[in-house]
């Protein structure tokens, strides 16, 4: 693994550490509300699907007549032995570069961490050092093949996971950890062949329902038409329909509403030919977001139904 940063970080060098895990964060001067980050869903290919724009920073100065600082933090890669850690790049003071190496050494073991870090005069957010800590936690060791990459208040995360939940979780705790200013990029994959066929054929599309109902639009029958297809294909397994929503009311009426559209969902594909003993429902209301309820487009996002293929 390693993790690196410069001033300047340009995509022909992105592009070469895709095969890795990787944080890159960049920094410039935002201002730290309280309230979960963002997050922007990105099918398996890695095209983004939809982005959360943010207006540009209003910075003194002094800060625009430094450069951004960039971290980035990828295992496996080329001149790394498997399981280890290379920490390169350029930080703006010895407490950052401590920080980040005593959480990585938490994290991958003090033997593992190959310590290559710079400190250099370079401009970053407020409470950044304490940012990055956040996300270099024990959840990236979900991560195989993959690119954490934190540029200024945008955070692209790619790579392979074990199951749905973990793709979901990994977004969701990230969001949480961090303030609206910051944006994330989910384009983690499922590595497990059953459950990357219902994530393609979803394709990060929302199934409608009517506004506070159960009741499915024509939108949302077209898709789980699809989904069905793609059950079919399921040999031996169970599959799991969790429904959630966002915080718009109390959090009782949510879970019920989101257990209603979990079941509609099965009634509708057993109506569809698939077998109703492979398929389970949950509705987990407001507890499981993957964006900021704070916007419109995070609640849409939120109200959602979700396929995780069981074992």
């Amino acid at each position: 693994m390693t993790f690196s940063a410069s001033p300047l970080y340009k995509r022909p060098a992105l592009a070469a550490l895709a095969a890795a895990s990787c944080l890159l964060l960049a920094g410039s001067a935002y201002a730290d509300n309280a309230g979960p980050a963002n997050v922007t869903p990105v099918d398996n290919s890695g095209i983004r699907i939809h982005t959360t724009v943010l207006p540009p920073p209003s910075q003194p100065q002094a800060a625009q007549a430094a450069p951004a600082t960039a971290v980035t933090h990828v295992p496996a890669a080329a001149d790394a032995t498997p399981g280890q850690v290379v920490v390169s790049g350029k930080v703006p003071d010895e407490a950052t570069r401590d920080a980040v190496l005593a959480r990585l050494r938490d994290t991958y073991g003090a033997a593992n961490v190959v310590d290559q870090i710079e400190i250099g005069s370079v401009a970053t957010p407020p409470n950044w050092s304490a940012n990055v800590q956040k996300l270099l936690g024990s959840q990236l060791k979900q991560i195989s093949k993959g690119q954490l990459k934190i540029d200024g208040t945008q955070i692209d995360v790619k790579g392979e996971v074990g199951n749905e939940a973990q793709r979901q979780q990994i977004a969701s705790d990230m969001a949480t950890a961090l303030n609206p200013t910051y944006t994330i990029r989910n384009a983690l994959r499922v590595s497990a062949s059953e459950q990357s066929v219902l994530d393609t054929t979803l394709a990060n599309r929302t199934i409608e329902f009517e506004t506070g109902s159960a009741t499915l639009t024509p939108q949302g029958r077209a898709i789980l038409d699809q989904m069905a297809s793609a059950l079919v294909k399921m040999q031996n397994k169970t599959v799991e329909i969790i429904g959630h929503t966002d915080n718009a009311g109390s959090r009782a009426s949510n879970i019920a509403l989101s257990q209603a559209r979990a079941d509609a969902v099965k009634g509708y594909l057993v109506a569809k030919g698939i077998a109703p003993q492979t398929m389970a429902t949950m509705g987990v209301g407001p507890d499981q977001p993957i964006a900021s309820n704070s916007t419109d487009d995070g609640r849409a996002r939120n109200r959602r139904i979700e396929f995780r293929v069981g074992q």
